[in-house]
């Protein structure tokens, strides 16, 4: 069935790609999109490439969803919504913490206000959510018992002891976490994702409109933003390695996230937009495997073809998690769908990309200094 699909955040590295493939099975696309600075540089239409994408694609309405009049126009005539407009990092989100608040609780509270007292045409939204909103995640105790343990103090953080530990118990053993998982994040980032999850959860069946939560892991791949200092540590590591720069490994290294290639989480996101088995739910969108920064360091040298000094500092960000790894039994079994894109090809991928593009400065360093300055950075 065709339909008129609103992306927020459409201009965005899933959100550009996630319109081509609405738009090839014949759907009509509107993105509305802030086009900020720090993803699309200071004057998109000549240096965002993911908005030159769109061309021909979708029809682009600049403008934020922290707006109710540009939320108004953008959702004229569309049947899904899928709120992707965040805005995104971490570290960052335990400093502006208004901004943060303001867009992503506040722009997904004025978008369902319109949603629950104006006329319109919508049946589903599909939320962006976050494994930020999990914290630590599921991890094993020595006698078999899943646990949820408290966040890392910085006392052990300081003195090098960067597994989790919990209270009267043994070393813990990390597992894969589920949708049941206790919700307990870590950052303002996590906090502000919890409460769009669960205001699009809560209000839409109130008001006829089916719900669907997809907790995105840590996504990579080509067209990931390479100026953004906060868009994860692939692009991070990718622009050092190319500028020739010591690479600075915090913690152990040994510290693992989920990676998920864009292409995946773009089909995911497709099926939890339009299958009827989706309504309601909520899924992890992840490679359901864990993979450490050591192992991504080496991948990205393997990738290149190239190697950089690389220096294991033991130093810790305030509010990082220190593993994740999504199970993602309830995306097969509802939707028939799994991550097929082994993280080394991804990378091979995401690497070949990024040789075409230019090298960005280092705004990564100034955002760590920025950190170190704010004492999030020890």
């Amino acid at each position: 069935m065709v339909q008129h699909v609103l992306i927020t955040g459409g201009a965005g590295f899933i959100g550009s790609h996630l319109a081509r493939r609405f738009r090839a099975g014949g759907d009509t696309v509107t993105v509305l999109d802030a086009l900020i600075p720090q993803v699309h540089g200071d004057d998109p239409a000549t240096t965002s490439p993911l908005l030159r994408a769109l061309d021909g694609v979708a029809e682009v309405i600049p403008g934020t969803v922290t707006s109710t009049d540009d939320l108004r126009r953008a959702l004229e005539g569309a049947s899904v919504v899928v709120h992707l407009a965040a805005e995104t990092g971490t570290g960052q989100s335990m400093y502006e913490i208004d901004r943060y608040t303001q867009t992503n609780i506040g722009g997904t509270a004025k978008l369902l206000d319109l949603l629950a007292n104006s006329t319109h045409d919508v049946r589903r939204v599909v939320v962006a959510s976050s494994r930020a909103i999990y914290g630590e995640g599921a991890y094993r105790t020595e006698d078999g018992r899943v646990v949820y343990p408290p966040h890392r103090n910085e006392a052990d953080l300081a003195a090098g002891h960067f597994d989790v530990r919990m209270p009267d118990e043994g070393p813990l053993e990390t597992i894969a976490t589920d949708e049941d998982a206790k919700l307990h994040p870590s950052s303002v980032y996590g906090i502000t994702k919890q409460m769009q999850e669960s205001l699009v959860m809560t209000v839409c069946p109130t008001v006829g409109i089916e719900p669907v939560s997809l907790r995105y892991q840590n996504v990579y791949g080509p067209g990931q933003s390479l100026r953004n200092p906060y868009t994860g540590i692939l692009s991070i590591f990718s622009t050092l390695i190319r500028q020739g720069t010591e690479v600075n490994i915090f913690e152990d290294g040994l510290e693992s996230r989920d990676f998920v290639y864009i292409d995946d989480v773009v089909e995911a996101t497709f099926l939890a937009a339009t299958r009827p088995e989706a309504a309601g739910g909520v899924f992890n969108v992840g490679s359901g495997t864990a993979t450490t920064v050591l192992e991504v360091v080496d991948a990205l040298f393997t990738a290149y073809g190239t190697t950089v000094p690389t220096r294991i500092s033991g130093r810790y960000r305030l509010g990082d998690i220190r593993h994740n790894v999504a199970d993602t039994r309830r995306l097969r079994e509802t939707l028939g769908f799994a991550a097929s894109v082994p993280f080394l090809d991804g990378v091979r991928a995401f690497a070949d990309w990024a040789m075409r593009e230019p090298v960005e400065s280092a705004a990564y360093q100034q955002s760590l200094d920025e950190m170190v300055t704010r004492k999030l950075l020890r």
